[in-house]
């Protein structure tokens, strides 16, 4: 069964980690994905150079979001690889790029070349803040628009200040809503035959993911703060709590799944007190609530508890570090860790988040190194052998 994006061709000059996510999406779902690297590849390939992978250009990070692309070099200063660029653009589906505004303009390939080179291409820009506005041209990084988008002032605990996700949260955002956004154009072109413009801004991105907050601030007034690790609903039984030998987190949000989590702690003498008697009294009495619950799950262990309010269908689950998390038989079940083959053994990585039924996400080939098809994709796009050797002599490849 074919992917969903089988046939689709993407020129992707992204780096670092938003773009290339956003490109990996769609290449897990059957986009041929070439990879425009400057020669020697892309800085993030070669993290610090620490081990084996990181001298190979094969750094952990990079291969994360950038398997089962192709990889071609271009040397973008000079003109035979605009020229290059252009033949290539005019027979991919689309183009996508990560730099700051006006960057590939310089360059001679922006959008308005582009487009007129090929009037069906999708154009994608990811950036800190979109092609327009005032801040449109200031650089933006992961941690900045963090900060700038509410973020971090949401995340943390309110004794230790504000504080980042434990990952690129901003990056990925926006990766995710860039590849949302070029699958949505390229639907949209199935009934206009029309290319178009698809402006990410990483601000706008985040944003749109903190929607509850915005719109209820927007609405009410209200002003989130921290709450360290209680649920958004501000209900003491979505909260992190010690257990015998570790962590675990209750979501229990409905009164039966209150009076099953009572009953199966232990604990069904507090059904009946008036502290506890409704949502609102639990609120304003969560510091003692806390209490109570926390003194039962001391008692045993995170995995024993996790079985037996799964059994009293009291939700809860226990805090595990990366480690045991690759190894649940859930994931194992569906496959979203996947194996690929390289040169110089086999990795394991993570695919799309979602099935689909017919033609779901897979990696298709392992990462490759700087360059590796640069003769193949070329040739595709019409250059002889001779063509491309002289290419490679003049460091245009």
């Amino acid at each position: 069964m074919s992917k969903p994006f089988t046939g689709i061709r993407i020129l992707d000059f992204t780096r670092v980690l938003a773009g290339p996510y956003a490109s990996y999406q769609l290449a897990l779902l059957g986009a041929d994905v070439i990879k425009v690297e400057a020669p020697g590849g892309e800085d993030m390939r070669y993290g610090n150079r620490a081990n084996d992978w990181e001298k190979r250009g094969l750094a952990a990070p990079w291969i994360a979001v950038n398997a089962g692309k192709r990889s071609v070099t271009l040397d973008l200063k000079k003109p035979r690889a605009i020229e290059a660029v252009k033949r290539l653009a005019a027979t991919s589906d689309v183009v996508m790029e990560n730099f700051r505004p006006g960057v590939m303009d310089g360059l001679g390939i922006g959008y308005e070349v582009l487009r007129a080179i090929n009037p069906r291409l999708i154009y994608c820009a990811v950036s800190g803040f979109g092609q327009t506005g005032p801040q449109r041209t200031t650089a933006a990084f992961d941690g900045m628009i963090q900060a700038m988008s509410g973020l971090m002032s949401i995340t943390g605990f309110e004794s230790n200040g504000p504080t980042r996700v434990g990952f690129a949260g901003a990056d990925v955002m926006s990766g995710a809503t860039a590849a949302f956004g070029v699958a949505s154009a390229l639907f949209q072109r199935t009934h206009t035959g029309k290319g178009q413009l698809v402006d990410v801004a990483m601000l706008d991105a985040v944003m749109a993911f903190m929607a509850q907050q915005v719109t209820e601030h927007l609405i009410t007034g209200r002003v989130h703060g921290q709450s360290g690790n209680l649920s958004v609903t501000r209900k003491p039984t979505g909260d992190l709590y010690r257990t015998k030998d570790g962590w675990i987190v209750l979501a229990v949000m409905t009164d039966p799944q209150f009076r099953r989590l009572m009953q199966t702690l232990g604990r069904a003498d507090t059904l009946e007190d008036p502290r506890f008697a409704d949502w609102p009294s639990r609120i304003v009495h969560s510091g003692a609530l806390h209490q109570i619950i926390e003194e039962a799950l001391l008692h045993e262990t995170s995995s024993e508890w996790a079985k037996r309010l799964a059994q009293a269908d009291a939700p809860a689950a226990p805090v595990l570090g990366i480690p045991e998390t690759v190894r649940l038989e859930q994931l194992a079940s569906r496959d979203i860790l996947q194996s690929v083959e390289t040169p110089h053994g086999t990795i394991r990585l993570a695919g799309s988040g979602f099935r689909l039924e017919h033609g779901g996400g897979a990696v298709a080939r392992g990462p490759a190194t700087p360059g590796q098809h640069t003769d193949e994709v070329l040739a595709d796009a019409g250059y002889s052998p001779d063509d491309i050797a002289a290419m490679r002599r003049d460091g245009v490849v």
